[in-house]
């Protein structure tokens, strides 16, 4: 939703990476900024109406992305995706950095004024393990970023770690950074920083997928 800069930069982004994408914006004549090769839908309308959500296909979408001009469109565009049509993978673009914990505890990444890029935005949005966030310059190693997925919620952070064969670096929890202990429970709304040896990624995120196995308690 919404097609300015920033959201027709994550558009053709999306679209060269072979992902479908479909464009919400009120004005019809923003949609020039996608150019004459863009390929995805472009529906004009007001980009939380459940209507004009649905005529852009969001009930076979894997991810949802609010970047218009306002923070109120943004947040109430993000949690109808989540809570309506039951998108996991939503990223609300927001002017006050300051209403990023309460979106947070709703479920909802934000991104805030001085990171308004669309590398950010593809960072969150891709399919979980397309775009890390760091490679090492060997190519070794990969920073994954990651909303926690709903069957690790309540797991321990050392349950994870041994299972997926990665590290969790940080953990943004409620808009703040924290370094966890093995002993640490992870929870619903958490954002994992994974440390992941390259060959392990796949591995890794289809232990992520799956669930885990056992929590040994320790």
């Amino acid at each position: 939703m919404g097609c300015g800069r920033v959201g027709s930069t994550l558009a053709r982004s999306l679209e060269d990476r072979n992902h479908t994408v479909a464009v919400i914006d009120t004005d019809p004549d923003a949609f020039r900024r996608l150019g004459p090769g863009f390929n995805g839908d472009k529906v004009a309308g007001i980009g939380f109406d459940q209507q004009v959500m649905e005529k852009a296909g969001i009930r076979r979408a894997d991810a949802f992305a609010a970047v218009s001009s306002g923070d109120n469109s943004n947040i109430i565009a993000a949690r109808v995706a989540r809570e309506t049509f039951g998108i996991q993978q939503v990223v609300a673009r927001i002017y006050d950095p300051g209403r990023a914990e309460v979106y947070q505890r709703l479920g909802i990444t934000t991104v805030a004024t001085v990171r308004w890029t669309s590398d950010q935005f593809l960072r969150r949005i891709v399919p979980a393990g397309a775009e890390p966030d760091f490679r090492d310059p060997s190519g070794t190693i990969r920073l994954d970023h990651i909303m926690v997925p709903e069957v690790w919620v309540g797991a321990r952070v050392g349950a994870l770690q041994e299972q997926a064969r990665a590290r969790i670096a940080w953990i943004d929890r409620l808009g703040e950074g924290m370094l966890p202990t093995f002993d640490s429970v992870i929870q619903e709304g958490d954002e994992l920083h994974l440390a992941i040896r390259e060959e392990h990624a796949s591995f890794a995120y289809d232990v992520l997928a799956r669930g885990p196995e056992h929590d040994d308690g320790r």
